[in-house]
């Protein structure tokens, strides 16, 4: 920017976008001082590089809010988390399985998580039918990105939406 320029020519753009020609820098900044704008350096690796002529804290204003517009429109997906036990009853199972397809339709990724007590770890086949239970009855808006997978007394699951 204006004098941080130590290049001996520049490639100018106007303030409206008119190519002013390839221009000696004290020219070039010159020419921005008597319009009360900057000299800014938009691409330093062209040859010559390029500069413009502009008012560098629009410019700097401007960027920001492209930036902030950017991440208001990025979606971020949540992990949202539903947690069973392998001696359910079927109503119990259904209220998680309404709540993992609601998850999955607002497109957040849903960790199915099954937890163990006591004895209950030696019959880990069970835990897994469930979970894999699961996984077949919301296949429709979701599928498996992590198989069940078991950690300690947790079996967990990830389901990502389709």
């Amino acid at each position: 920017m204006n004098f941080r320029i130590r290049v001996p020519e520049v490639r100018v753009i106007g303030p409206e976008g008119d190519q002013l020609g390839i221009l000696p820098t004290r020219e070039a900044l010159r020419l921005a001082q008597e319009q009360g704008l900057d000299l800014v350096e938009i691409a330093p690796t062209a040859q010559p590089p390029v500069c413009k002529i502009l008012d560098y804290g629009k410019y700097k204003f401007d960027e920001a809010k492209k930036q902030r517009q950017t991440r208001k429109k990025a979606h971020t997906v949540d992990i949202k988390g539903i947690r069973m036990r392998p001696g359910m009853e079927a109503h119990d199972f259904d209220v998680r399985l309404k709540a993992t397809q609601k998850f999955l339709e607002e497109g957040h990724k849903v960790q199915a998580t099954l937890i163990f007590r006591g004895r209950e770890h030696q019959h880990s086949e069970i835990g897994r039918a469930l979970l894999d239970k699961l996984a077949t009855e919301v296949s429709n808006v979701g599928q498996v990105e992590r198989p069940p997978l078991l950690e300690g007394r947790r079996m967990s699951m990830l389901l990502a939406p389709k």
